[in-house]
């Protein structure tokens, strides 16, 4: 049957206008040139002046080497060329990882990583460098560094225990002679010692209105998350209740209309590995047990609310690896997501994107920083900028 004219100009005007759509990323730049050293782990700021400051991890290994440190760079406000990486902080001797970056309500910037004690995760201490001296080129000039020491009570292990319990049954990780996963936690969350190190950064906290901090944090010796939460801009800090499930890691957090919190989670649980997701209603303080969506996930995401009030996520949505990076975007606040497009799409599935940091800048658009590992010699961290009124 022959189609007549008019349909099929439709149809031609409609592939055109596909065709002819703006592509949503700007620009996208490497820091540094690729390099042989294992860079990973980026942290992104918008400055006040409009400069972008960047942080990520570099050494010979993440936990194997001891040489690995925090280097930053700049990028000066109307200029497309990042600066020289410089040191922003180096523990003699041991591995400096997951460094986070982010500006309190009173515009202290703050450094935050951690420690790799022993050369184990679950031995990590939590750091953190503080400034008001940040404007000028090169490092901040840092005026305070110390540790972010938390002390979970006994309360920790009854959470544990009680949303474990409520999860669906898991036939899988046990034997007649071993004990099962969930009942080795359970024992582990009522040891002071173990409960109180070991708590990792990856995500950049939510700042409430108030200038309160909830900084997510994760285990990798529970396989699960907790908060640090600050009441009075970072000076002090105390535990949430933990963020219990099986392998939901690395929490990046959105705040509703409603005042609750949801955290979307990187799965190192069992198979189907998915995006995983918790919500809080009081604040970050307790936390709903992990469930797992939709959305395959093999490592770690990250999360932003868009100033016209989109959310939108980046993370790995494959089950195989982390050789596409995927943007989504929601208009109910997470309740929905829809595939907006790929940030990195390789075909030959080699090549590694990762760990995403977000933030908006001052005209709107959006920066999205990762680690981009071409091969497993060559590695740099990427910076790409998006319109946001071009997301599908």
């Amino acid at each position: 049957m022959k189609l007549p004219s008019s349909i099929i100009f439709y149809f031609l005007i409609i592939s055109f206008q596909l065709y002819a759509q703006k592509s949503p990323i700007v620009s996208s730049s490497l820091v540094f040139p690729l390099q042989g050293k294992h860079v990973h782990a980026s942290s992104l700021v918008v400055l006040p002046n409009g400069d972008k400051l960047i942080v990520w991890f570099e050494g010979n290994g993440e936990r194997t080497s001891d040489d690995v440190k925090l280097m930053g760079a700049r990028l000066e406000k109307g200029k497309s060329k990042w600066s020289e990486p410089f040191l922003m902080a180096d523990t003699p001797n041991i591995p400096d990882c997951n460094p986070v970056l982010f500006l309190n309500k009173k515009n202290q910037l703050f450094l935050v990583w951690i420690a790799v004690q022993a050369n184990r995760w679950e031995q990590s201490i939590l750091r953190f460098r503080t400034s008001s001296n940040y404007l000028n080129l090169g490092p901040p000039v840092w005026e305070w560094q110390d540790n972010i020491l938390l002390k979970p009570n006994d309360s920790f292990a009854v959470e544990v225990e009680k949303k474990l319990k409520g999860l669906p049954e898991l036939p899988a990780g046990w034997a007649g002679y071993a004990p099962k996963y969930d009942e080795m936690i359970i024992e582990s969350s009522k040891d002071p010692v173990k409960r109180s190190f070991g708590w990792m950064t990856r995500i950049k906290p939510l700042i409430l209105d108030n200038g309160k901090v909830i900084l997510p944090l994760y285990s990798d010796g529970y396989n699960m998350s907790i908060m640090a939460i600050s009441a009075d801009h970072g000076e002090s800090w105390k535990p949430s209740k933990p963020l219990v499930g099986r392998g939901p890691i690395q929490p990046a957090l959105a705040l509703k209309k409603n005042g609750n919190v949801i955290a979307l989670m990187r799965d190192s649980g069992d198979e189907p590995s998915r995006v995983q997701r918790s919500e809080s209603t009081d604040g970050g303080e307790t936390w709903t047990a992990a469930t797992k969506t939709a959305i395959p996930n093999t490592a770690s995401l990250e999360l932003l609310t868009l100033k016209d009030g989109r959310w939108i996520f980046v993370g790995n949505d494959v089950e195989d690896g982390r050789y596409r990076l995927g943007l989504y975007v929601s208009k109910d606040e997470g309740e929905t997501w829809k595939h907006s497009f790929y940030v990195e799409n390789d075909s030959t599935r080699k090549m590694s994107f990762s760990y995403p940091s977000l933030t908006q800048t001052m005209n709107g658009n959006v920066l999205v920083s990762y680690s981009f590992h071409p091969t497993k010699d060559l590695k740099s961290i990427k910076v790409v900028e998006i319109e946001p009124s071009l997301l599908k």
